[in-house]
C-alpha cells in the first residue's frame, strides 16, 4: 500500500493514495481479524459481559496506526472523517483509493461514471500473519423489541421469513452490496450470473467466508459499541492530528473503552 500510493501521489495522478471509511471498524476492527489479533478478551466479548478491549496490547496494530500517521505525512493516506464521510474523495479522484464496506458498491458505481473502478479485497501484512483471516461482519441489524401480543410477533415471522427468500435477499444483495444472509440467496445470485456480468461483486463474500473463523475473526460482541467506535475514532483523529503518539492514542482509547464497558457490565448483572 506505501509503495503503490506513493507511486500514484508522485505521478501526480492523485493528491492522496488512499483513504478511508468507517475508521474504527476497517483499521482496527477488521485489522485485528484479517490478523488473527484479539481486539478484545474473553473471546471478542462472545465469552461473557466482562471482555475488555486489548488492542492496545498488540505491537502490530500499534505499528498501523503508526504507518497510518506517517503515510498521511507523504500523501499515502489522508484521513477523510469519520463513518462514510470519505467517500466523496474518492469519488472526486482525490484518493485513489478507497477501504469501505461492501454495501459502498451501489454509492460508488452511482457516483464513478467518468471513471471505471476495482475491487480488492482488504490489505494484509505479511510481516504478521502468512495467510490473513476472514474479515468480519458490519452492517445494519433489524431487531425486535419484546412487550407485544402474539399477533404482532406472527406478522413480524412473516415479514423475517418474506425477507430472507431468495429471491429477495438476492434483489437485496445486487443493488446494495449488503451481503446475502443465505446460501440460497447466494446460490440463485450466481445462477443469475451477476458476479459475472458484475466483476468484484463477489470478492466481499469470498473475503468474509475464507477459512474458519478464529476467536478473533469472527466477530465481536461488546456492549456500548457505538459509543466505543466514537472514541477510537476520537483518538484516531488525535494520533492523525499530531496531537498523540499512536500507542498513547491506542492506550487512551482501549482505557476510555472499557470504562463503557464496565458500565455496561454492570447494567447486565
Amino acid at each position: 500500500m506505501a509503495s503503490a500510493g506513493q507511486k500514484i501521489v508522485d505521478s501526480g495522478a492523485a493528491s492522496c493514495g488512499f483513504t478511508t471509511t468507517w475508521p474504527s471498524w476497517i483499521q482496527l476492527e477488521n485489522f485485528a481479524a484479517r490478523q488473527n489479533i484479539a481486539f478484545a478478551s474473553e473471546q471478542n466479548g462472545f465469552g461473557g459481559p466482562s471482555a475488555r478491549l486489548v488492542f492496545n496490547d498488540s505491537d502490530a496494530i500499534v505499528s498501523h496506526v503508526q504507518d497510518l500517521i506517517d503515510w498521511q505525512k507523504s500523501g499515502v493516506f489522508s484521513y477523510g472523517g469519520r463513518e462514510d464521510q470519505a467517500s466523496p474523495r474518492f469519488f472526486s479522484g482525490d484518493c485513489a483509493m478507497l477501504m469501505a464496506s461492501s454495501a459502498s458498491y451501489a454509492s460508488v458505481r452511482d457516483n464513478t461514471e467518468s471513471f471505471e473502478f476495482g475491487v480488492a479485497p482488504l490489505p494484509w501484512d505479511p510481516k504478521v500473519i502468512d495467510q490473513p483471516k476472514n474479515s468480519i461482519i458490519g452492517g445494519a441489524s433489524l431487531w425486535v423489541l419484546r412487550g407485544q401480543n402474539d399477533d404482532v410477533y406472527k406478522g413480524v415471522a412473516k415479514f423475517f421469513d418474506y425477507l430472507s427468500s431468495p429471491e429477495i435477499q438476492a434483489d437485496w444483495h445486487q443493488f446494495t452490496g449488503y451481503l446475502p444472509i443465505t446460501r440460497k440467496s447466494y446460490d440463485l445470485t450466481r445462477e443469475q450470473h451477476f458476479y459475472d456480468n458484475n466483476p468484484g461483486t463477489e470478492i466481499a463474500l469470498k473475503q468474509m467466508t475464507g477459512g474458519e473463523p478464529t476467536d478473533n475473526s469472527r466477530g465481536l460482541r461488546l456492549g456500548n459499541m457505538p459509543q466505543i467506535r466514537e472514541v477510537i475514532e476520537e483518538e484516531l483523529e488525535r494520533a492523525l492530528n499530531g496531537d498523540k503518539s499512536a500507542r498513547q492514542a491506542l492506550d487512551d482509547a482501549a482505557s476510555r473503552g472499557n470504562e463503557l464497558l464496565e458500565q455496561f457490565e454492570r447494567s447486565v448483572r
